[in-house]
């Protein structure tokens, strides 16, 4: 599976973002999908998950209530719709495909996209 994450850019405070994650390759419905994100300096870090099938999602604290996992099965894409953000949330964001649990785990996925830059300005 190729994924290509896309969407990012500069926002204020409190705004939105939605970013994408196009797949190729593969059947694309018969993976999870996550989306981890990494600031300078730190570790990438687990930010939203959606299964397969069912679309059971799942989120990390920091970000439960102001972002939503989606996903769009006939168009190979998956999502994440980003509100309330804050500077915080600035990061290099990442999808990834992979097949096997937890959910949190970079370990857990084994196909990656590039990132797409995400900038929250206070």
């Amino acid at each position: 599976v190729q994924l290509q994450a896309s969407g990012g850019g500069l926002v204020q405070a409190g705004g939105s973002l939605r970013l994408s994650c196009a797949a190729s390759g593969r059947p694309f419905s018969t993976y999870a999908m996550g989306w981890f994100r990494q600031a300078p300096g730190k570790e990438r870090e687990f930010v939203a998950h959606i299964s397969w099938n069912v679309g059971i999602t799942y989120y990390a604290d920091s970000v439960k209530g102001r972002f939503t996992i989606s996903r769009d099965n006939a168009k190979n894409t998956a999502y994440l719709q980003m509100n309330t953000l804050k500077p915080e949330d600035t990061a290099v964001y990442y999808c990834a495909a992979g097949v096997i649990s937890p959910a949190y785990r970079t370990d857990s996925y084994n196909y990656w996209g590039q990132g797409t830059l995400v900038t929250v300005s206070s």
